[in-house]
Formats: C-alpha cells, structure tokens, sequence
C-alpha cells in the first residue's frame, strides 16, 4: 500500500496516481514510484521470431532481385558503345550486313570466322549476319556459273560500307575481312 503524501489516502502498491485526488505517487525518498507494468521486447515464443527472421531476408531478396533487374541494361543497350567522350554510340542488335552483287549464281560464306554461314544465290543478296558489334567478320564468296561479270562482295556496318573487294576472274573468288 502506499499513502497519498497530498491527501493521506491508502492506494494500491501498483497505483501511479491517488485514487482519491489524483497526485503523482512518490516513494518515500521523493521518487516518483513506476508502478507501470514491464513489457519485454521479446516475449513472443521462438517459432515466431524465426517466421519474423525468415520473412525479413525474403523481403531483402525480392528487393533485391527488384533492384538488380531493373538495373542491367536490355539485350538493345547491352550492344550500345560508350566512347572516349562519354558518349554512347547505339548500334543495332546485328549490325553487320553482307552484300553480294554479281548477275549469275555464287556462293558465299560468311559470319563470324568460327561461325559461319553458308549462302547460295543469283543475282544481288543483301544478308544481315549475326554477328554483334565487336565480331570479327568474313565473307568468302566465288561464282558458279564461271561468268565474266564482276563479282563485287561489300561489308556495312549500321548501313555504311567498312570493307568490300571485287574480282572479273571467270573462277574468281572474293575475301572480306573486318575487325
């Protein structure tokens, strides 16, 4: 029990305040008595601290699979150059581009030179090969019919022409190399 100092009423030994006049309650040396009830930050059983746990590093990862993924560059600007300056230079996803003029039927290899592609034709072709921006390229390319026309063979890099060669030989075969 404790005694009101203001008006002598006897509280309970858990009162803060008189029940009677409503006086913050001391202890004798003039301490203000905390009669508030002490609630532990942890008193929850242990399965649900671990759920807690679990679910806090589940959020973590989501965000930061969020985060991550939305910052990598698309498959488009993953191609992209930055040059000296700080400049980007965009490319296209294949930016090579074979042409092969000759008025008869060739044939021709072309592409990365570990992977390449083999092509037939007649006529003037134009091939987008598939190759990114920092391949090398080769195209090989020889007549069939044994013409006496010009076999001409031309390597563009987003539209403009990097590397070309020609031949008139009836047998003639043409290299381009580039990069």
């Amino acid at each position: 029990m404790v005694k009101c100092p203001r008006c002598g009423y006897e509280n309970s030994s858990t009162a803060v305040y008189c029940d009677n006049c409503a006086y913050l309650l001391t202890d004798s040396e003039g301490n203000r008595i905390d009669n508030s009830p002490r609630v532990s930050s942890w008193n929850i059983s242990f399965a649900k601290k671990i759920v807690i746990v679990l679910g806090i590093i589940v959020i973590a990862m989501l965000l930061f699979s969020f985060i991550y993924n939305n910052t990598q560059p698309s498959h488009e600007d993953s191609l992209n150059l930055i040059t000296d300056n700080g400049t980007v230079h965009k490319t296209a996803s294949y930016p090579y581009k074979a042409v092969i003029e000759y008025e008869g039927s060739w044939g021709a290899k072309m592409g990365d030179p570990n992977y390449l592609v083999s092509e037939d034709g007649y006529g003037t072709k134009s091939f987008v090969l598939d190759c990114a921006a920092w391949d090398r390229v080769s195209i090989s390319a020889q007549k069939y019919d044994y013409g006496e026309g010009e076999l001409h063979v031309k390597l563009l890099r987003n539209g403009e022409v990097v590397a070309e060669n020609s031949t008139t030989n009836v047998t003639g075969a043409v290299v381009v190399n580039y990069n």
